[in-house]
């Protein structure tokens, strides 16, 4: 036992050695890297999203009138004379689906006006959210085409001219545009961090950030990748303010300096509000 000792304490003498090493390179090291790179904006893929749905169809007979999955309704609408008629053909829910609220366009029929609107709450007696196919027709000719999910535009959206040429292709994914950029705090892309908008490359529309039990931390608005408007913080109680900023209403305004225009409490108390006139 005696001569396998100063093996035993060479091996000893080692392993410290080497478990100081590891405690010095952990201590150098930066965690946050990791954190960063897991969380790091994704493009979101559109084109693999079509894909799964397409082998998803493809896989089963497909149903009338039943679209990702749910039951809808066809309708239109037809307003105008002659070559300036203009018809409306769309689906909608058979029955109440909550869209998604982070959303800023919702597409709904209102049967009371005859129409398709996207602004205005929404009537759940008057009023159905679309989801399906979409497309308009005026003086006979295709002029747009897409497909809604839940109130939202969905997959490619196409304009047309009177003469078939395309003059406007955009893409999105529930709502969002295609371009748009998004964080997530988990590995499984399931607790949305952060919503960058982008459209045609630019940083353009609403921008989201959330805290990790899901409410709004952070809400506002881009133009030509500018902040612009009011942007709202909130505590992580359901839309709670915490603070609203003003910036400048135009992007190219240059007299305006971002300024905090109201803040408040956790308990919903009003603290401080800036006395300068409303810019919005």
């Amino acid at each position: 036992m005696k001569r396998y000792l100063p093996y035993v304490f060479c091996l000893f003498i080692s392993l410290g050695a080497n478990f100081l090493i590891a405690q010095e390179v952990q201590s150098d090291a930066e965690p946050i890297e990791f954190i960063i790179e897991r969380s790091q904006p994704i493009t979101i893929d559109l084109e693999e999203e079509e894909e799964e749905e397409e082998t998803q169809r493809k896989k089963k007979k497909p149903k009338k009138n039943v679209y990702y999955g749910i039951k809808t309704k066809k309708g239109y609408t037809r307003v105008g004379y002659g070559d300036n008629t203009t018809v409306e053909i769309f689906h909608y829910l058979k029955e109440w689906i909550e869209p998604d609220s982070y959303v800023q366009d919702i597409y709904w029929f209102d049967f009371r006006r005859k129409k398709i609107r996207n602004t205005g709450t929404i009537d759940k007696k008057y009023g159905r959210i679309l989801h399906g196919p979409y497309s308009k027709i005026r003086g006979g000719q295709l002029v747009e085409k897409g497909i809604y999910y839940v109130g939202t535009k969905h997959g490619r959206w196409v304009k047309l001219d009177k003469n078939d040429i395309l003059i406007d292709k955009r893409k999105f994914y529930k709502g969002w545009p295609k371009e748009s950029l998004v964080k997530f705090y988990d590995d499984d892309r399931k607790k949305l961090k952060e919503v960058i908008p982008v459209v045609y490359g630019e940083v353009e529309g609403d921008y989201y950030f959330f805290h990790e039990n899901g409410e709004i931390a952070v809400k506002g608005q881009y133009k030509y990748g500018e902040k612009i408007g009011r942007w709202t913080e909130y505590f992580d109680i359901k839309l709670r303010a915490k603070k609203q900023i003003q910036y400048k209403s135009d992007p190219f305004e240059e007299r305006i300096s971002p300024y905090v225009y109201r803040e408040w409490n956790r308990r919903g108390q009003l603290l401080y509000q800036n006395s300068r006139k409303n810019d919005n």
